[in-house]
């Protein structure tokens, strides 16, 4: 059974960080986190190949966010730099056994419970 498991979330000031970490079954997958505030929906944050070569952004996290993974700990992170308030939302870690980096999220099987991040401004 694939797990899942996100850790990190919190309470922060605008302009600090956090680092999410979403530790899985011990399965590489293509990882991704998305993120949901509340009334909106579900969107891609950033994405990391198997391998960890390559990664994808949205838009709105470029240069703020960055995602990285160790395959030896079966954990992928995610740094969050000068969050803002509209970072405000529950983070979903997700993987899907697939070679290449999506941002829809029906293309993603396994899914974590979410951590919540709060950003005060």
């Amino acid at each position: 059974q694939v797990q899942l498991v996100e850790s990190g979330g919190g309470l922060v000031q605008a302009g600090g960080s956090l680092r999410l970490s979403c530790v899985t079954s011990g399965r590489a997958f293509t990882t991704a986190w998305f993120r949901q505030a509340p009334g909106k929906e579900r969107e891609f944050v950033a994405g990391i190949s198997r391998s960890g070569i390559t990664t994808s952004y949205a838009d709105f996290v470029k240069g703020r966010f960055t995602i990285s993974r160790d395959n030896f700990k079966s954990t992928v992170y995610l740094q969050m730099n000068s969050l803002i308030s509209e970072d405000t939302a529950v983070y979903y870690c997700t993987g899907a056994a697939r070679l290449t980096i999506t941002t829809r999220l029906e293309e993603y099987e396994y899914w974590g419970q979410g951590t919540q991040v709060t950003v005060s401004s």
